[in-house]
């Protein structure tokens, strides 16, 4: 009988670990109850939620974040009554026309990513100005998740994927998770390293579901239009005292960290 072989072991590939993270997603969890307890219609909320986003913003430009992706509107958000859904993309709209020029002069790079068609011809063209205006701008990239869904990320993705295969400029038998990313929303950033959110629920709501793969989360029972610096600063402390391990084991980081192989001399 032939022995068995111990598969290779791979190189440590992780990615260096940052105690300020590179990329915060967000979900915005809280604006009707927030509006609620103050005898509020729910428009109030999400009025006084833009200008929390507003706030941080300008903490995660202060910090050197370079990406910040915020989950405004999911696919799943067109079954809220219908004067709100219409409210709220009037507020989109709005935020639109005076958030964006103010984005450009701080050298703000917005994008929008989901099933935008949905939302009109006229709301799509100001989106499309926005990202033209905003585009090689390097400070910060911003990316506002509207009509948007992981699932349909995913089966988007995976549509373009087969129409390669079926033109021919794909083997179907070399697939691997690597040919799929180039086709998701989020293609050409880098995945997030903290994911927060608010409002005290603990799910990810169908939001980023390939890329937090290795995220970190945080959870806070704040609501969003309650979602201060201080907030902000005790989510990034959360994150600066973790390990990541992408799988690998705690001691192959603090060696690879420490330039160490883990030997003993």
């Amino acid at each position: 009988m032939s022995k068995s072989t111990k598969p290779s072991t791979p190189a440590l590939t992780a990615p260096p670990v940052l105690r300020m993270p590179l990329h915060v997603a967000v979900i915005m969890d809280g604006n009707g109850r927030w509006a609620k307890s103050r005898g509020l219609p729910r428009i109030a909320g999400h009025r006084r939620g833009v200008e929390a986003v507003r706030d941080l913003v300008a903490a995660c430009g202060e910090k050197g974040i370079r990406y910040l992706t915020l989950f405004a509107f999911s696919s799943e958000n067109w079954r809220r009554p219908e004067t709100e859904v219409r409210l709220l993309l009037e507020l989109f709209g709005m935020a639109l026309d005076k958030e964006v020029k103010k984005l450009h002069a701080n050298n703000i790079r917005f994008r929008v990513i989901g099933d935008v068609s949905a939302f009109g011809a006229k709301l799509v063209e100001r989106i499309r100005q926005g990202e033209a205006l905003t585009r090689d701008n390097t400070a910060l990239t911003l990316t506002v998740a509207a009509n948007y869904g992981g699932r349909w990320d995913i089966a988007q993705a995976c549509r373009e994927l087969a129409r390669c295969a079926a033109a021919g400029a794909l083997d179907p038998g070399s697939i691997t998770a690597e040919s799929l990313e180039p086709f998701l929303s989020m293609a050409k950033m880098p995945e997030p390293d903290l994911f927060i959110r608010t409002g005290g629920e603990q799910r990810v709501s169908n939001f980023l579901l390939w890329q937090l793969a290795y995220t970190e989360f945080y959870f806070t029972p704040a609501l969003w239009p309650d979602f201060d610096r201080g907030q902000f600063e005790a989510a990034l402390a959360s994150y600066a005292g973790r390990q990541r391990r992408f799988g690998h084991t705690g001691d192959q980081i603090e060696a690879a960290a420490s330039g160490s192989t883990g030997k003993r001399a």
